[in-house]
């Protein structure tokens, strides 16, 4: 049973389980609200399920591709949540999420502002019905995102297929996504390297 938290586009948390499938999912589509509204919405999640954090096996998160600020509040707050309960952190790639359950090649397109988009492409599913990308997660003005299979533009990543996928790579034995967040750009904010009186700092 996992606790399932993404915000590479807007928030979303949920607690799946491998054979009941989804028990709660909390998501609110701002994308600008994240660090308000994650707590609330994991303590609503564990709630509704309920389930307190001793009988989850783990916290599933995605990892993007998603704007720098947003996706790591849900990064963050997993890894601090997995900390406390002490359960191991599961990575997804985001964009994995959306095209699990989906039987066609596609292409998950997610907002990564600045007038750009994120993209990944899928072939049809494996075997074992897991997304198989054979591009991406690339970036890229809208216009140019390759339009040879089926587009599925996502305003929101469920945290319940994130959990859901997470669950479906550890029944197969497949390995999870890296544990490093998908920004594919830099902050939009950066350290300034001089201080007050204009001398470079290191």
């Amino acid at each position: 049973m996992l606790l399932a938290i993404d915000t590479s586009a807007g928030t979303s948390v949920a607690v799946v389980d491998r054979d009941r499938g989804v028990l709660s999912e909390h998501s609110v589509e701002d994308t600008r609200r994240h660090a308000e509204v994650i707590g609330d919405l994991i303590e609503r999640a564990l709630r509704d399920a309920g389930i307190s954090a001793r009988k989850l096996s783990g916290v599933a998160v995605g990892m993007g591709p998603g704007p720098f600020t947003g996706l790591r509040v849900g990064i963050a707050a997993a890894r601090a949540f997995a900390f406390g309960a002490g359960k191991p952190v599961v990575p997804v790639v985001s964009h994995d999420a959306v095209a699990f359950g989906r039987v066609t090649p596609v292409t998950v397109v997610t907002d990564a502002r600045r007038r750009e988009v994120y993209w990944s492409s899928y072939d049809s599913p494996d075997a074992a019905g897991l997304p198989r990308r054979d591009r991406g997660p690339s970036l890229a003005a809208p216009d140019e995102v390759p339009a040879d299979r089926e587009r599925v533009d996502a305003r929101w990543v469920s945290a319940a297929s994130v959990g859901l996928l997470a669950e479906a790579l550890y029944a197969a034995g497949r390995p999870f996504a890296p544990d490093e967040p998908l920004y594919l750009r830099s902050p939009d904010v950066t350290m300034s390297t001089t201080n007050a009186s204009g001398r470079r700092v290191t």
